[in-house]
């Protein structure tokens, strides 16, 4: 029987603008104005005309995308000059800002910046593969270094992305620290988008394990692997009847290092799957706000409250970490970026923190990469809101 495997996506909105330094993007430019024409009027020469009789100092003359100019003005001559005929508008010239790079609060959270490829400094880059089991990867996304692929949804022979959903984590995991865009945990590393889900972001457990054989017999290069994605069923054993099972255990064997959501359900973990499985290091999801510890955090894209327990995580003794998964900014599909919420999100932060541990400790097992992230992890948040009795450890990657 095939079982339907569906993303573990909870909700898209945008962050509001961040306040930025002055001056600020949309900002009026005292003093400074565009002026456009009628057609038939010559730019140059009625630029000329104004510096002459209004007093006009001309910056630009524009003959092609516009016909016009822009100038340094006082208000009385602007409107001297928009009373000639031969203009068609004057308005006030505006700011205009690079759009830098920003570090996301799940990376602020998780001490990206501290960590040995110190996240956001604009040269950080991170020497390790880590495939992306998902709807696969915006592969011409400026922000995400994407080296191969393998398609295992029927259509289209293709690992690039349809959704969206795999470019958002994959950019949590590894969006370049170039100084556009965000920053993700393990900058620059290279990615393997291995698509599992279709464009409406489902897929089947057939499909999922056709993404994992893609990965063990590139274990030789893969290290990690995510796997924000999941299913009903509950936990086996390793050369048992669980063919999805089996398949984790084996790509396990052959090194590589999986990180999952732990699910969506605020139910235990234990029937969901791959989430219970051993072998696997299972992600809950934190609601951060801020980036900071202490709680106090206003709620951005969706209501929950600042460094507690996100009321939609699963929980229970298979969680091996909580990682943030409010409101996580991250790369999109066509080369955008996308806020949403999940234990997609957590889950990434916690196969860069993966990728990192592996660019410096490159012989680790998956059962020493598991011990030694949570024992790098640490308890400062409120679970208040936790279901369980088990505080699970916060992860933090200052030490990697």
């Amino acid at each position: 029987m095939r079982r339907s495997v569906v993303l573990l996506v909870l909700l898209a909105s945008l962050l509001p603008a961040a306040a930025e330094a002055q001056p600020r993007q949309g900002d009026v430019v005292p003093g400074s104005y565009i002026v456009t024409l009628t057609a038939g009027a010559r730019p140059g020469a009625v630029a000329a005309d104004h510096a002459a009789r209004n007093g006009a100092v001309v910056d630009h003359v524009y003959r092609h995308a516009v016909r016009g100019y822009a100038a340094r003005m006082s208000a009385a001559q602007a409107r001297a000059v928009a009373a000639d005929p031969r203009v068609a508008g004057v308005e006030q010239d505006r700011v205009v800002t690079t759009q830098v790079q920003s570090l996301p609060t799940g990376i602020d959270r998780v001490d990206g910046e501290l960590s040995s490829a110190v996240a956001g400094d604009g040269t950080g880059t991170v020497n390790v593969d880590v495939a992306i089991i998902d709807t696969g990867i915006d592969v011409d996304h400026p922000d995400l270094n994407v080296v191969g692929g393998r398609n295992c949804v029927r259509g289209p022979n293709t690992y690039n992305d349809g959704h969206g959903h795999g470019t958002h984590v994959a950019g949590t995991v590894a969006a370049k620290d170039d100084g556009a865009g965000v920053v993700g945990v393990a900058p620059g590393a290279r990615l393997w988008a291995v698509r599992v889900l279709d464009n409406r972001g489902s897929g089947t457990t057939s499909s999922v394990i056709c993404g994992i054989d893609y990965v063990t017999a590139n274990a030789t290069e893969i290290e990690v692997a995510n796997m924000s994605l999941g299913g009903s069923g509950g936990d086996s054993v390793c050369g048992g009847s669980d063919s999805y099972h089996n398949a984790i255990c084996n790509s396990v064997g052959a090194g590589v290092t999986y990180a999952v959501a732990a699910g969506n359900s605020s139910a235990d973990a234990n029937s969901y799957r791959p989430a219970t499985y051993e072998e696997v290091i299972t992600v809950s999801a934190l609601a951060d706000f801020n980036g900071e510890p202490g709680g106090g955090g206003a709620a951005t894209c969706r209501s929950d409250v600042d460094d507690t327990f996100a009321d939609f995580s699963n929980y229970g003794s298979d969680v091996d970490l909580i990682a943030p998964g409010v409101c996580i900014l991250s790369t999109w599909n066509d080369g955008g970026y996308n806020t949403i919420s999940g234990t997609s999100m957590a889950s990434p932060h916690v196969a860069g923190a993966a990728a990192l541990y592996k660019a410096n400790n490159p012989g680790a097992t998956p059962a020493q990469v598991k011990t030694a992230l949570q024992g790098a992890g640490n308890l400062n948040w409120n679970n208040v809101d936790d279901t369980d009795t088990t505080k699970e450890f916060l992860l933090n990657v200052d030490a990697f």
